[in-house]
C-alpha cells in the first residue's frame, strides 16, 4: 500500500515540476495568443489511439489557428484515481487551458468540471457521460474506411471467409468491425465471418492466438484492431491495420489501414476555446457523441503502398469510385453497434 501512495506521489510531483517547466506566458492580452493543453493519455503514444492525436496535434500546431501558440504537455498511461489526480494537479497548477483525457474519463472530470469552470476539459470515445459545460465529448469513428477495407476483403477473398481481432467490444470499436464486414458482405455476399476480442489494450499473446485461431479455420484475410501482423507473416495472409498506417509494421501483410485523424475535433475544441476566452461566450459542451466523417476530414483509408499489385486495377477502381462517393455524401455507411460476434 505505501509503495503505491509512494509512487503516486511521485507521479504527481514529476507532473507538477513539468507543468511548470512548461508554463506559457500568461499575459493579460483580450486576445490570448498562447494555448497550453494537458493531455491525459490511455495507452502511450506508440499506440494507434493516443499515437495519431499526437501527430495531428503537431499538424494543428503548424496552422496556428486563431494566431496561436499551441503547446502541450502529455502523461504516461493513466486511469482511475491516478488519472483524476493529475488532471486536478493540472488544473491547480493555473498553467492549463485544456485538459484533454483521451478515453473514458468522464466520471473523473465530473469532479473537477464546476471548480474550474475557465478550463475546458475534453474526454474521448465510448464509455463517457455527456455532461455539457465545460466538458465536451470528442468521438472517433473510422467505420468508412472499415467498410472500404471490408469491401476489398470480400473482392479478394478465395475461401469467402474473414476474420477480425479486436481489443474489447464497444460502441466505437463494434462500428468498425461491423463496417468491415459490411463493405465484404456488399462485395461478395457469400463472404462468412469470425469475430475474437481479446479484452485488453495489449495482449499481443493472446491476439496471435486469436488470430491462428480464425485463420486455422480458414479465414484468409484478417481485420487486425490488435497490432499483431504475425500469425499472417506465418501464413502468408494479408490483413488490413487499424487507427493509423500500419503497413510499416508488417510490409508484407498490411495491405491498408483505417486511419484516425484528430484534426478537425482539435480545431473544434480550439474553436470553442477561443470563443470562450476571447469572445466571451460560455462553454457548450455537446450532451451527446460528436465526431467527424471523411468527408470532414476526420478518417481516411491508408495507401497501399508497395503491396498495391496484389489488390487487381479493376477491385482498386471500385473501391476509389465508393471511396469518392462516400466522401461526397452520395454514399452513407451505415453505423451498426451491435455485437460483431453475434452476427452471422
Amino acid at each position: 500500500m505505501f509503495a503505491i501512495l509512494a509512487r503516486r506521489l511521485a507521479l504527481l510531483a514529476a507532473l507538477l515540476v513539468a507543468a511548470i517547466v512548461v508554463s506559457p506566458d500568461r499575459s493579460e492580452a483580450a486576445e490570448p495568443d498562447k494555448l497550453n493543453i494537458a493531455i491525459i493519455l490511455s495507452a502511450g503514444i506508440d499506440n494507434g489511439w493516443d499515437g495519431t492525436l499526437i501527430e495531428a496535434l503537431e499538424r494543428v500546431k503548424a496552422t496556428k489557428p486563431h494566431g496561436l501558440d499551441i503547446t502541450w504537455k502529455y502523461t504516461d498511461p493513466l486511469w482511475g484515481d491516478d488519472a483524476g489526480d493529475a488532471m486536478r494537479l493540472f488544473a491547480e497548477s493555473g498553467q492549463y487551458d485544456v485538459i484533454w483525457a483521451h478515453s473514458t474519463y468522464s466520471d473523473q472530470v465530473k469532479k473537477l468540471k464546476d471548480e474550474f469552470p475557465d478550463i475546458l476539459f475534453v474526454v474521448v470515445g465510448s464509455g463517457n457521460e455527456g455532461l455539457g459545460g465545460n466538458q465536451y465529448w470528442v468521438y472517433k469513428r473510422v467505420h468508412e474506411p472499415a467498410y472500404l477495407l471490408g469491401y476489398a476483403a470480400g473482392k479478394l477473398s478465395k475461401s469467402n471467409k474473414l476474420g477480425s481481432v479486436g481489443t474489447f467490444p464497444a460502441d466505437d470499436v463494434n462500428d468498425e468491425i461491423n463496417a468491415f464486414f459490411a463493405g465484404a458482405k456488399a462485395a461478395n455476399p457469400a463472404i462468412e465471418r469470425t469475430v475474437a476480442f481479446i479484452e485488453s489494450w495489449y495482449d499481443p499473446a493472446k491476439a496471435a492466438e486469436y488470430t491462428s485461431a480464425q485463420i486455422a479455420t480458414g479465414a484468409d484475410l484478417i481485420f487486425q484492431l490488435t497490432g499483431n501482423f504475425k500469425p499472417c507473416e506465418e501464413a502468408k495472409i494479408l490483413c488490413f491495420g487499424n487507427f493509423q498506417d500500419q503497413h510499416s509494421f508488417s510490409p508484407s501483410t498490411v495491405l491498408s489501414s483505417t486511419v484516425a485523424h484528430w484534426d478537425p475535433d482539435i480545431i473544434w475544441v480550439v474553436d470553442a476555446w477561443w470563443a470562450h476566452k476571447a469572445e466571451g461566450k460560455p462553454y457548450a459542451g455537446n450532451t451527446d457523441k460528436h465526431w467527424f466523417l471523411m468527408k470532414d476530414g476526420g478518417a481516411s483509408m491508408a495507401p497501399y503502398r508497395d503491396l498495391e499489385a496484389k489488390l487487381p486495377e479493376n477491385i482498386r477502381a471500385e473501391v476509389e469510385d465508393l471511396k469518392a462517393r462516400i466522401i461526397a455524401g452520395s454514399f452513407e455507411v451505415p453505423i451498426d453497434v451491435s455485437d460483431p460476434k453475434a452476427a452471422k
